[in-house]
């Protein structure tokens, strides 16, 4: 608590320095840097450049950040640098009202909290690699394990709302498109090595080359880490049971197995008709957090693999005055699960489909080598989409899309328990597994599914200084029907100061292939009669820029959420159902102050209320306020500091659950860089959770104590770059 107070007294006393700051700009001319390497410069854009900085995650055609008819963040290569960030997820944290939390559910993996809109799989914010979307059909979201390497980023795009009117399912609460650098984007050939705290090694490349009339890149990146051992959980499941059942197997106190090795490779070539692009990511060795079953599993690693290629044309003659481009997709995810979901020498009460069953048991179960199973299988996804842009006048441009999709699923299993391996009668069983991969009793059965979407988008300059943009889009599937999302956007250049926003928009998340299909589970069952869960979202957002070198960002949003998908338990384990429908408002702020050419700052936050509106509780585990401060300076030429803090509070736990109350937490983490130590090699320090706070993310309940974060960790890196 005390570190908290010193934390938000300093956030106090900052605020109060970018205010008076503000009045300052107003009586006198602020002192300019004397550096004129602008190239070199680790500032690179003013506030007035970024303001005009072009996106097309809104609308799929190049607006500036100022007019973009959406509620729109963007994150340079040049801001990461600033950062130091190692991974995407820690980028993001710099977002006004993006959390990123933990899975409860699914092996500690990444949570992207926005809104209120919070669940264990977080299928609801769509990620995109250079604009293709990043899905795991089989549980929705994101692959499992997934640690995306921050070096090879370009820029990232986000929207904070509703995007399906664009990019069709799961585009729910935001959409993220991670842009990959290219040769055009390369400066500078380079590599670099990075070591640290935990035993952490990371080595990756960015390399450019003009080949004929064909620009190609490779982004390489190997990262590997033991993760923190001081990272200890109390009590898991195997705790309550050893207490229920009079035996010793639980890995508790223990630390949370957060171990991975990382290999990301990209490759790209483009020339002025064709763009080609591949990517490889794999985890292997990589520990599931708190366990499959919220039982420790410190020994079992487990493996994931995704690769894609796609090819667009954009031929440069017009067709009637409309511009074309087509472009296919192949998307192939491959898992191999390893869970031991309870230890060696547990015992379990078994039902009769040789599940663990606490309601309905038959029999009592030693397991001497542990509750071992390996689910795994291999998702495909083909995809082709032909867009069309016409300008039918200088103010008015229409864009026509239309695509197929097919995702399909082979799964696999092994494993020493459940229908076709136990019926209960077994008194003793050991590691030997049993593969039902061709059996009716694996987790999930194949299948696949097609995906037909259609979508108009219109934009209109109305006049000098209204623009109107309006879409719509019908998504068809195969396995639950259709789904009809339109969008509307008012952009007001009130003055020449303020910009204000108006925006509506609905979206839809489909049912994932685990939701629709599970079985053979203890723990969850899936339901073929899911209907997709949709939201309305309506918007006010203001730009304020007073002065040259202060921007100001407000938003103000209110939505309406059904069909939210939750599994419910049961005496057959927990069923998913269309059970719940949520709603909530909120805002989020952002105001960025250049005080000089060396030394900005920034400061944003975020308040929501989302809740259940049959029961009118809150929704667990999101935070209902969030804060962060950051401030760069450039103290000496090539010396660059970076200073940032977030404070995240507010966390209620879940209707039912008896524990105290989430703690809030403030973190702060420092970066120094010193640029041409030595001509073209680079040298960064960055410290993370500096003054070491027990941070912790909500878990579900059966580890108590919830799931503790990094402590405080030192990194290294040093960077070449070569000579083009």
């Amino acid at each position: 608590m005390r570190k908290a107070r010193i934390l938000h007294i300093s956030c106090s006393l900052w605020l109060g320095g970018v205010f008076a700051g503000f009045a300052a700009e107003v009586r006198a001319e602020i002192h300019q840097n004397t550096h004129t390497d602008a190239q070199n410069s680790i500032f690179s854009l003013s506030l007035e450049e970024l303001s005009q900085v072009t996106v097309s995650i809104a609308t799929g055609t190049e607006n500036t950040l100022k007019s973009a008819p959406a509620i729109t963040s963007v994150i340079t290569a040049n801001d990461i640098l600033k950062l130091g960030a190692r991974t995407l997820d820690e980028v993001l944290e710099t977002v006004p009202g993006l959390h990123v939390s933990l899975s409860g559910v699914n092996r500690l993996d990444s949570i992207y909290s926005m809104r209120g809109i919070h669940t264990g799989f977080n299928p609801h914010v769509l990620l995109l690699l250079d604009g293709n979307p990043v899905q795991w059909t089989l549980q929705g979201g994101r692959p499992i394990l997934y640690r995306l390497p921050a070096n090879m980023v370009d820029r990232i795009e986000v929207i904070r709302g509703p995007g399906s009117a664009m990019y069709g399912s799961d585009a729910f609460s935001g959409v993220i498109n991670v842009i990959t650098k290219t040769a055009d984007t390369i400066e500078h050939n380079e590599i670099a090595v990075r070591g640290g705290s935990f035993n952490t090694r990371d080595v990756w490349a960015n390399l450019g080359y003009q080949l004929g009339n064909w620009q190609t890149s490779a982004n390489f990146t190997y990262m590997s880490s033991e993760g923190d051992q001081d990272r200890i959980v109390d009590q898991d499941l195997q705790t309550v049971l050893d207490a229920q059942l009079g035996t010793d197997a639980s890995h508790a106190p223990g630390p949370l197995a957060t171990d991975y090795e990382i290999v990301d490779l990209h490759l790209k070539a483009s020339n002025p008709l064709w763009d080609l692009n591949f990517w490889h990511w794999s985890t292997r060795n990589t520990g599931n957090g708190a366990g499959g079953a919220q039982a420790l599993d410190p020994k079992t690693k487990e493996y994931f693999r995704s690769f894609f290629f796609d090819v667009k044309w954009h031929p440069e003659t017009e067709f009637w005055g409309w511009r074309h481009t087509l472009k296919t997709t192949y998307f192939n995810h491959k898992s191999e699960g390893n869970l031991t979901l309870l230890p060696e020498n547990a015992v379990a009460p078994i039902g009769a489909d040789g599940n663990i069953n606490f309601n309905n048991p038959v029999g009592v179960t030693l397991f001497t080598d542990g509750v071992i199973g390996q689910p795994a299988g291999v998702t495909e996804e083909v995809f082709a989409e032909w867009v069309a842009t016409k300008h039918f006048f200088e103010a008015h441009q229409l864009r026509i899309a239309s695509g197929y999709k097919e995702q399909t699923l082979e799964s696999e299993e092994k494993k020493n328990f459940g229908p076709g391996v136990l019926d209960g009668t077994q008194q003793v069983v050991d590691g030997s597994l049993t593969d039902v991969s061709n059996t009716p009793y694996k987790f999930v059965p194949d299948t696949n599914r097609k995906i037909f979407h259609l979508a108009l988008q219109d934009e209109w300059q109305l006049a000098q200084n209204w623009a109107l943009t309006g879409g719509v889009r019908y998504d068809r599937y195969s396995d639950f029907g259709g789904t009809t999302n339109p969008r509307f956007a008012l952009v007001w250049n009130t003055s020449a100061v303020l910009t204000t926003k108006f925006l509506y928009g609905s979206a839809f998340r489909a049912p994932s292939f685990g939701e629709l299909l599970f079985q053979n589970n203890p723990a969850t069952i899936g339901n073929p009669d899911l209907e997709p869960e949709t939201i309305d979202t309506a918007e006010v957002a203001f730009s304020y820029s007073p002065f040259s070198r202060v921007r100001a960002d407000l938003n103000i949003y209110h939505y309406q959420a059904e069909n939210m998908i939750e599994f419910v338990p049961g005496d057959a384990g927990s069923t998913a159902q269309n059970i719940g429908n949520q709603n909530g408002e909120g805002f989020e702020f952002e105001v960025k102050w250049s005080a000089r050419d060396n030394l900005d700052f920034t400061v944003n936050g975020a308040w929501q209320k989302s809740y259940n509106t049959e029961t009118k509780e809150r929704i667990a585990d999101a935070p209902a306020r969030q804060a962060m401060f950051m401030a760069n300076w450039e103290f000496q030429h090539n010396w660059l500091a970076n200073l940032r803090g977030k404070w995240i509070a507010d966390r209620q736990r879940m209707l039912g659950d008896q524990r105290p109350q989430i703690n809030d937490y403030s973190l702060v983490e420092l970066q120094l860089i010193r640029r041409d130590l030595l001509p073209g090699f680079d040298i960064s320090f960055k410290a993370l959770n500096l003054f070491d706070a027990d941070a912790r993310e909500p878990s579900s309940g059966v580890i108590a104590n919830d799931y503790p974060l990094e402590g405080r960790g030192f990194w290294l890196q040093l960077l070449y770059r070569l000579q083009n």
